[in-house]
């Protein structure tokens, strides 16, 4: 096995300006790079992603075996586990690996959005008693329980249905499946490769939150940058919206842990060398590198069962605080954690290729095969929640995306700052404080998660909306003002 490299902090001359907001780090930078390096970033941006060791980490990433055309990195890069938090790779499926830190410990976090047909107006005088019971109904933190227990059988339909299984256990309806990315199920999924142990943790956790960046907040549509794309999707200006934010608990974290241990122990077996011990992999036609995938997938159903269990609870709320006639509707729910098999053109043919994302959002075209038919003319819905306190925006995918970027767009405004640092220079109480002066509401368990998720401690999501947007990866269609945000 190789060894990390003395970490060189990159300068901005180590790269190659390739269009306005388009960089790269050529092929010749590293003698191991198989291809070269992508980043999306206008000049300020990129001013703050230097420091870190995430473009190193985007640089490691092009040493992986199979890796087809170059790691590509979103403006909202930041350092993370192996693969840079923003980090998109696409793998050949003969001659590529999977590798479970690309993917990272919280498999298929995503972000749900529902609409409403309340107005700001209407919703203002109810805040006090939907924080409250937002706060009371839907679990969060730590560890918590979910609203749910699963027995042995349950968790099964769970792992191998998704969305579907809670579906059919009344908590939604058919058509709610058609605005989820795979219909929130994806067939490959065998529980049979996750383990006991992460059952166990799973089997107490549907309809949970969790902590960390996770959240559920109400949002106001307070600008509507394209009227029609926006009427399709049924947003308009100063309706309410709700945003969930989490994935598949500590089902997803133990499957992480658990494979990326099989794979370190298993990389002579393979002749795998690693630059950095944490890109732990397997080939992808392995036994450990198909039996990953399969609990990869496996617990990405988890998460958008979890999703929909959370969705049920507010639908519940809604209901209560509003008339019965009141519903909140899926605009969509899209991963940001995750790797699938999707085609893509490689030196002008199309090729099935594994495309791992980690803190990157699927961003298809229009017209493209696995959007539902109400977005087939105006391309997938993008949902990019900002840090709490900033705005939040819904996008729409572009066709050139699919050749940009394997069809991928940012996840959110991206860590500026460790929760190590956020946590000396921020103090939740006065943050909670600060917010409720610009009419935010914060519910939190846990102050210290709240000065770990300042709003500070995050890049400028405008700036980077802006670079998708003006690239031409995913185009500006809503954004969204936070009236409430509730987390672990």
């Amino acid at each position: 096995m190789g060894t990390v490299p003395n970490f060189i902090m990159i300068s901005k001359k180590d790269l190659k300006r390739i269009d306005n907001l388009i960089w790269e780090i050529p092929k010749s930078y590293r003698s191991d790079m198989n291809v070269p390096a992508r980043l999306f970033a206008s000049v300020d941006l990129l001013m703050e992603i230097l420091p870190d060791k995430s473009l190193e980490q985007l640089i490691n990433i092009t040493t992986l075996p199979g890796i087809q055309l170059f790691a590509a990195a979103m403006p909202d890069i930041h350092q993370g586990y192996g693969f840079p938090i923003g980090g998109i790779a696409a793998f050949d499926l003969q001659k590529g690996i999977i590798s479970p830190g690309g993917i990272g410990y919280d498999i298929n976090c995503g972000v749900r959005l529902l609409t409403s047909q309340i107005l700001f107006r209407d919703f203002q005088e109810k805040t006090k008693i939907v924080a409250d019971l937002l706060f009371q109904k839907i679990p969060s933190g730590v560890g918590v329980s979910g609203v749910i227990k699963l027995d042995k059988k349950s968790l099964q339909g769970v792992l191998t249905k998704g969305a579907a299984w809670v579906v059919e256990k009344g908590y939604g309806e058919g058509a709610d499946l058609q605005f989820l990315e795979s219909e929130g199920h994806l067939s490959d999924a065998d529980p049979a490769c996750v383990s006991q142990h992460a059952k166990e943790r799973g089997s107490k956790q549907l309809g949970s939150m969790g902590a960390g960046n996770h959240f559920v907040e109400i949002d106001c549509v307070d600008e509507i940058y394209d009227k029609n794309v926006a009427a399709t999707f049924g947003l308009f200006k100063n309706q309410i919206t709700v945003l969930i934010h989490c994935g598949s608990r500590g089902l997803g974290h133990q499957v992480a842990t658990d494979y990326i241990r099989i794979m370190l122990n298993n990389l002579s077996k393979y002749q795998i060398n690693l630059v950095d011990r944490e890109l732990s992999c397997a080939p992808f036609s392995s036994k450990e590198g198909n039996n990953y995938f399969r609990a990869m997938t496996a617990s990405a159903n988890f998460a958008w069962a979890n999703r929909q269990i959370i969705t049920a609870s507010l639908r519940e709320i809604w209901q209560k605080v509003f008339a019965k006639s009141e519903s909140l509707k899926i605009l969509y729910d899209i991963s940001h954690n995750i790797a699938k098999i999707e085609n893509h053109q490689v030196n002008g043919h199309v090729k099935k290729l594994l495309v791992h994302r980690k803190g990157a959002t699927r961003a298809f075209g229009p017209h493209h095969q696995e959007l539902p038919a109400s977005y087939k003319k105006t391309g997938q819905p993008v949902i990019i929640p900002g840090s709490m306190g900033s705005y939040s925006f819904v996008l729409v995918g572009q066709e050139q995306a699919s050749y940009l970027s394997f069809g991928s767009s940012c996840h959110g405004a991206g860590r500026r700052m460790s929760r190590k640092k956020a946590l000396k220079e921020f103090n939740g109480v006065n943050l909670i404080r600060d917010l409720k002066m610009k009419n935010i509401t914060v519910m939190a368990g846990s102050v210290r998660e709240v000065a770990e998720e300042a709003p500070l401690a995050y890049k400028d999501i405008d700036q980077v909306i802006n670079v998708v947007d003006q690239v031409g990866i995913a185009k500006k269609v809503a954004r969204l003002k936070p009236l409430i945000v509730v987390k672990g």
